[in-house]
């Protein structure tokens, strides 16, 4: 089957709650992504686009929606007033968050009971760093860094339909940084019992060079069964992660998410891959 070719979309967001996985130095939340309104008949609607949200935006219970307390737009040109903005993790526990996953049991069973502070994105720390060991000169994260993310996914069926090869090509993401890839499926958003989101693939590791580019492959088993078959739960995105702590955390995506210690830099803008269909 010919490779389906796709291109990612810049982004700040996982779920809609936390509305951003990136803050700004105040704690509101820098949102690329899909804004949360209320329309004039008094319904919550969402559009794609930039926004700044109070860090006490109301959150309803996961599953339910509630429109954001948006603060003023976010202006993401590359020269713009908000191009210089610092950008910061998420504290712990995580603010306006209101998905019930553990991202990593076996890892960090009591991941939500740590409390962290929100760090700028250069100054957090390494764990178990030692002075000997020498860290690159590491510049402030700004928006306008950011704003330079690019990636082009292709995705390829496999000869006997069983198996999937996902290749990616990026530019202009954080200079000798840390990623993984996630892969979103079907039930991991699903209010009646999510599915804990996974790395796509193991090992998942991207290491970007000196110009933030890098590159990605790997092949997943089943990764797109028909849908009607019992038990499937599809990938329908792919969200690229920078790793804030440094670490990669084998079968997990990281032990906090969500912006504790992962960010979402690019993805599909909505759920897709319907056109793909592998079997077991």
């Amino acid at each position: 089957m010919k490779p389906q070719e796709y291109e990612l979309s810049l982004t700040t967001q996982g779920p809609l709650y936390p509305p951003s996985e990136v803050l700004d130095p105040d704690g509101n939340f820098l949102v690329i992504g899909k804004i949360l309104t209320r329309a004039n008949d008094g319904t919550i609607t969402s559009h794609w686009g930039s926004a700044v949200v109070a860090a006490d935006t109301q959150v309803p219970p996961f599953g339910e929606l509630l429109p954001y307390r948006i603060l003023r737009d976010l202006d993401t040109s590359p020269t713009g007033p908000d191009a210089s903005t610092v950008l910061h993790t998420l504290p712990l526990p995580l603010p306006a968050t209101n998905y019930p996953m553990l991202f990593a049991p076996e890892q960090c069973p009591q991941a939500h009971q740590l409390i962290r502070p929100s760090y700028a994105f250069h100054e957090v720390p390494i764990p178990d760093f030692h002075e000997a060991l020498r860290r690159p000169e590491v510049q402030p994260v700004t928006l306008g860094h950011w704003l330079q993310a690019t990636g082009e996914l292709s995705v390829e069926i496999l000869p006997g339909g069983s198996n999937a090869r996902f290749t990616c090509l990026l530019t202009g993401l954080i200079p000798n940084s840390l990623y993984t890839f996630m892969s979103l499926r079907a039930h991991d958003l699903d209010p009646d019992g999510p599915t804990r989101p996974l790395p796509l693939g193991v090992p998942n590791v991207l290491v970007t060079d000196e110009q933030g580019n890098g590159s990605f492959r790997t092949v997943l088993v089943n990764p797109f069964p028909a849908p009607e078959t019992p038990g499937a739960n599809r990938v329908v995105n792919v969200i690229l992660l920078w790793m804030s702590y440094r670490q990669n955390y084998a079968g997990a995506i990281g032990q906090f998410g969500l912006g504790g210690d992962v960010h979402a830099q690019l993805k599909l803008k909505d759920p897709g891959f319907f056109e793909l269909v592998t079997r077991a």
